[in-house]
């Protein structure tokens, strides 16, 4: 199709609630995240070229919320072992919480975050990026 837009040049970002903006981006920053853009309705963050994007959703019940992100990297464990630096709990209901990398079958490895908004994270490890 000549003339058209490459539609693989595009960026898709993952869209999460958040009860508090404040408390969002100060997790996030102990993550490694850094604030790229934040108003009263919108925020922003990133991490080496990765983005995420927050709404707000102060009603939310971290507990019943069904949001989430994956993330696929070539290789977990670096991002795995910065991230465990935090000491979060590792148990199936604290909130957040860290699970130590897992297989599950016909998967690939991964490991799991679940934000204190009660968003869950999939870091998946892909072998199929560049």
């Amino acid at each position: 199709m000549s003339g058209e837009t490459n539609l693989t040049s595009g960026l898709i970002t993952a869209n999460l609630p958040s009860r508090d903006f404040d408390a969002t981006e100060a997790f996030y920053a102990q993550l490694g995240f850094e604030k790229c853009f934040r108003n009263d309705g919108w925020m922003i963050l990133a991490l080496d070229g990765l983005r995420v994007e927050f709404f707000p959703h102060p009603d939310l019940d971290p507990k019943t919320s069904c949001f989430s992100a994956c993330l696929r990297l070539k290789e977990i464990d670096l991002l795995h072992a910065q991230w465990a630096t935090l000491g979060l709990p590792a148990d199936r209901t604290s909130m957040p919480r860290l699970t130590s990398p897992f297989t599950l079958p016909d998967a690939p490895r991964m490991f799991a975050l679940i934000d204190p908004d009660g968003s869950l994270w999939r870091v998946i490890e892909s072998e199929d990026l560049a």
